[in-house]
């Protein structure tokens, strides 16, 4: 059975970054928004249903995500349409990735992983983070949002401070040597624990 390791984080906090080390690593990772990216593409699983939804917000063969947010917000009800098209499609997306991996520990790169109870399913979790001035310095270095704009979604977010006390790891993200020295470890670690147990 292979070790199921959430991992999770906030914007600018280098969880994508850290993904890439456990998978430089030789853990298989699944990626949630990669998922959400690949049913709302062309042929991708979402399309059918989400054309006979909303119809304008298929454009070209693929869902718009920018249409999307639209209809949310011109009726946040509508939220609750997509949520019950997408999340089935995600967790099949989970299931295939489960099924077809090779790897001893599994990593699931899951942005709302508290705020979902996908820790739930879970042998552990880890949240990556960053003081928060460092946290700001990363998003508004991107150019993609301004100010105003991360701090909205910053408060969407489940705080780190509760992320960090529910993670049963976590992994400083302010270095990169930094963070692979920590990752090093806690794989070491668990494959220890996987040892002992036998699994």
């Amino acid at each position: 059975m292979a070790f199921k390791l959430g991992l999770t984080g906030s914007i600018g906090m280098g969880k994508s970054t850290t993904a890439q080390i456990f998978a430089d690593l030789g853990c298989a990772v699944w990626d949630a928004d990669a998922a959400v990216h690949r049913i709302y593409g062309v042929g991708g699983a979402a399309v059918p249903a989400m054309a006979a939804l909303l119809p304008d917000a298929v454009i070209e063969g693929a869902v718009s995500r920018d249409v999307l947010k639209q209809h949310i917000m011109a009726d946040p009800s509508v939220l609750k349409q997509i949520e019950a098209i997408v999340h089935p499609l995600v967790a099949a997306d989970r299931a295939a990735f489960i099924d077809d991996a090779t790897a001893d520990i599994l990593v699931f790169d899951i942005p709302l992983l508290f705020e979902t109870g996908g820790d739930k399913g879970m042998d552990a979790s880890v949240t990556v983070y960053v003081d928060e001035d460092t946290q700001r310095a990363r998003v508004m270095a991107r150019g993609t949002m301004s100010e105003a704009q991360f701090e909205a979604i910053r408060a969407k977010q489940m705080p780190i401070a509760e992320k960090r006390a529910r993670a049963d790891y976590e992994i400083e993200t302010d270095t990169p040597d930094h963070a692979r020295s920590q990752v090093e470890a806690l794989l070491d670690s668990i494959r220890s624990r996987m040892a002992e147990t036998g699994d």
